[in-house]
């Protein structure tokens, strides 16, 4: 996934019935909101918000709340990639706002069970297919084995070369190496360390590579502004589809049109256009390498949505409807060129293929023997690409290497948590689960572990997150621990330098960014994934967290510290899938009703701008705003167009943006950090981030993708972040964007003050009482769940 910005499509019409019917207004009633010249268009003079449930009970509202009338609100995803669809979880995106525009969301998502196969292949095709597959998983063999045996000297390299690269690669498997060095001493083995080294020096922080495209020659940008030009496509595009494609992007785009469908934010019917510029009568609807590509986009946006993989006959749907004549043909050449991978992860043994082909065919699907459904039972087969799939293996060997790790003496004299402290004496790997309030635990873990004199880390998902612990935890974010801008840096084997590693936040951690984390763990390290299994799962693909606690491989440690306060009994009530009303002396929580979209803007500007800083003290800067989309009638464009005008109105001279402007900068996929616009040149855009000593700049191409106002949110974007006061904006034409896990995370970020603003009738309740998180196509948990199975074999 990119961090180019996606779109939403929250389409439900509103109910009839208002949950929030007026009542009186009264001292009891009295919400903070204030009337005068910004009163609400009833023209009330005190706004009525009550202290109440979100469920409508006892507000105060003195208009008459009208059911906001339904629609289509023109959404789009988070610029960090993330955004909620129709289920609220997942992932899809529509136009966007730069170059050719973000993709609009696709309709190819499969379900578990896959379609019956078409007519009956004879003996010898079924026997071809399945000495196909065959073929094709040797492959992905040979490609596995590659990766983990020594290569032996003057294999692909010649001379010194090919014996330092033998040497390396049996030094990591753990074996010795087969050619001596005779110019070398060879190393004598490290002692076993008891001690902890002494502290590493001091980091100049390192700001993390942007997430951009890779800068191209300014040649190969010019040749393919040509290219792009002469298909008439937008010349704006040369800069991305150079990073994507490479130096030699002009004539690979000659050759294969289609590959314009590599670039973010291109769609299918503008690189057909494209096509039939270049190449004429050339080129058609089956064309393998339309096909090719196709197949590839389709996993992308899947990808986008949170899947790691797709069932094949999601993937033959989305291809008929753009008119591939023969999808399962389409389907089976991207297998056969490796532009995708097929998997058949619970009948994953050769005596299982053998029976599939018996019954009449691979997988059983109609002569596609390489990516048929599955029918009576069997298990889908699923189509993905390379990056993910390498990403769940290597990230299942990781946990499970972590996971077998045994008994550790020293843990026996810690003083933290005792729950948390057997677990981790016992094992190297642990699951922790609560809420907010249950951070607190393994961050004293790691206090405790530190007072053994052991090495331990503590990372966090945001700067945020991390200055909300407090300085005594001497917290860190995951990228800076990875980048090595922060933490305990690496040893001489490029392993972290650590006892003990404590994630918070991990439902935030996508499959690439888990194996990563995993990757750089040192054996007898102890690794502590802690997070609250219901808010919204990352912004990019994969459920790691959702899925190693459903693998159980490993202890788990449920925390039974209770959220405090309203706000806290509000959202504990949401994570089990009920909407209750609670008490709110202290104005702790509010329900705005609006009518419609227009007034949900209006009391939304009223509540940040006026009503909270006066009532309860929080200024401005510490109020966030969160919503569904960023389209729509009030979703963050124009949520925050409204709020600049009356926070800090300006031209918008530099892009849209003005100094003092508040942002929201996408600096990696599924990572968003705030900041403010300073200043803005040649070179770009000037930014003051939280976190960072140093200013950012976002160079000029990148700041419509990549930098949006930031008074107001997503929820994605806003996940594993806090504030003192948060407004919720809930207007009609989103109640297709809701589910319990959106509203769990948005309700979840004020830390001392909740506004509803509440145009959704009863479509919220039905959210928090529907399923508690859209489901994601993985392969994680099976692959964790076979791994003591091939053990024991």
């Amino acid at each position: 996934m990119t961090a180019h910005p996606r779109g939403e499509h929250p389409d439900s019409p509103a109910d009839a019935d208002d949950p929030t019917a007026p009542q009186p207004p009264g001292p009891a009633a009295e919400a903070p909101a204030d009337g005068g010249a910004d009163a609400a268009p009833d023209g009330a003079g005190e706004a009525g918000e009550a202290a109440a449930a979100p469920d409508g009970g006892g507000t105060g509202e003195a208009s008459s709340p009208d059911a906001a009338p339904g629609g289509t609100g023109a959404g789009e995803a988070d610029g960090d990639g993330a955004r909620t669809g129709a289920d609220g979880g997942g992932h899809a995106q529509e136009e966007g706002d730069g170059g050719q525009g973000a993709a609009r969301a696709e309709g190819g998502e499969g379900s578990a069970g896959g379609e019956a196969g078409g007519g009956a292949a004879g003996v010898s095709e079924a026997e071809a297919e399945l000495a196909a597959q065959r073929e094709l998983r040797e492959r992905i063999e040979r490609r596995k084995a590659e990766r983990a045996e020594p290569i032996a000297a003057g294999t692909k390299l010649s001379g010194r070369a090919a014996d330092l690269l033998a040497a390396v690669r049996a030094v990591e498997s753990g074996r010795t190496p087969d050619v001596a060095f005779e110019d070398s001493p060879a190393p004598a083995a490290p002692p076993r360390r008891v001690a902890p080294p002494p502290a590493p020096p001091a980091r100049t922080p390192v700001a993390p590579v942007p997430s951009g495209p890779r800068a191209a020659a300014p040649e190969a940008v010019a040749a393919v502004r040509t290219v792009l030009g002469r298909g008439g496509a937008p010349e704006a595009l040369a800069v991305r589809v150079a990073g994507a494609l490479g130096d030699t992007a002009a004539e690979r785009l000659r050759e294969d049109p289609w590959l314009l469908l590599s670039v973010p934010g291109v769609r299918p019917e503008q690189a057909d256009a494209f096509a039939r510029a270049l190449l004429g009568a050339d080129c058609g609807p089956g064309d393998a390498r339309r096909t090719d590509a196709l197949v590839g986009w389709l996993l992308e946006q899947a990808a986008l949505r949170g899947h790691t993989a797709l069932d094949a006959s999601a993937v033959r749907a989305g291809l008929a409807e753009r008119s591939v004549p023969d999808p399962e043909e389409a389907v089976r050449h991207a297998v056969a060129e490796g532009a995708v991978l097929v998997f058949h992860d619970e009948d994953d043994d050769e005596d299982d293929e053998e029976e599939d082909g018996e019954s009449g065919g691979a997988g059983g699907g109609g002569g596609d023997g390489s990516a048929g459904d599955a029918e009576g039972g069997a298990s889908p087969v699923l189509l993905g690409l390379d990056r993910y799939a390498l990403a769940e293996e290597s990230l299942a060997d990781g946990l499970a290497r972590l996971a077998r790790s045994g008994p550790e003496p020293r843990w026996a004299e810690a003083a933290g948590p005792p729950e948390l402290v057997r677990a981790v004496a016992a094992q190297g790997l642990v699951v922790h689960t609560g809420g907010e309030a249950a951070r607190a635990e393994p961050v004293a873990l790691a206090g405790a572990a530190r007072a053994l004199g052991l090495r331990a880390a503590v990372a966090v998902h945001s700067e945020n997150g991390r200055r909300g612990l407090g300085p005594e935890a001497d917290a860190v974010t995951v990228a800076a621990l990875m980048s090595g801008a922060a933490g305990p840096g690496r040893d001489e084997d490029g392993m972290l330098a650590l006892d003990l590693l404590v994630v918070l936040d991990a439902p935030q951690l996508d499959v690439e960014a888990a194996a990563l984390l995993v990757e750089s763990v040192p054996d007898g390290c102890r690794l502590v994934l802690s997070g609250d299994p219901y808010v919204l799962p990352s912004a990019g693909a994969g459920r790691v967290f959702g899925d190693l606690l459903a693998a159980r491989v490993c202890p788990q440690v449920a925390s039974r510290v209770p959220d405090a306060g309203p706000i806290g009994e509000l959202v504990s009530g949401i994570g089990a899938g009920e909407l209750s009303q609670v008490d709110a002396p202290g104005r702790e929580v509010v329900i705005v009703p609006v009518r419609d979209a227009g007034e949900a803007v209006h009391r939304t500007v009223q509540l940040v701008a006026d009503s909270v800083p006066r009532a309860l003290g929080v200024p401005v800067e510490q109020t966030q705003v969160i919503t569904v989309g960023h389209g729509g009638s009030a979703g963050t464009r124009a949520l925050n167009a409204a709020l600049k005008q009356r926070l800090n109105p300006g031209p918008g001279r530099f892009g849209g943006f003005d100094p003092g402007d508040r942002v929201a900068y996408a600096q990696a996929p599924g990572r968003t950090v705030q900041g403010r616009v300073v200043s803005a040149d040649a070179e770009g855009l000037h930014l003051d981030c939280e976190g960072r000593p140093e200013r950012v700049v976002v160079p000029p191409d990148r700041v419509e993708s990549a930098v949006r106002h930031g008074w107001a949110l997503t929820a994605h974007q806003a996940a594993g972040m806090r504030w003192p006061a948060a407004v919720v904006v809930l207007p009609g034409d989103a109640a297709g964007g809701l589910s319990r896990a959106w509203v769990y995370t948005a309700f979840g970020r004020g830390e001392r003050h909740l506004s509803v603003v509440h145009g959704v009738d009863q479509a919220l309740a039905r959210a928090v009482a529907g399923p508690a998180s859209p489901e994601r196509v993985t392969r994680l948990r099976a692959l964790l769940e076979a791994v003591p199975a091939a053990e024991e074999a």
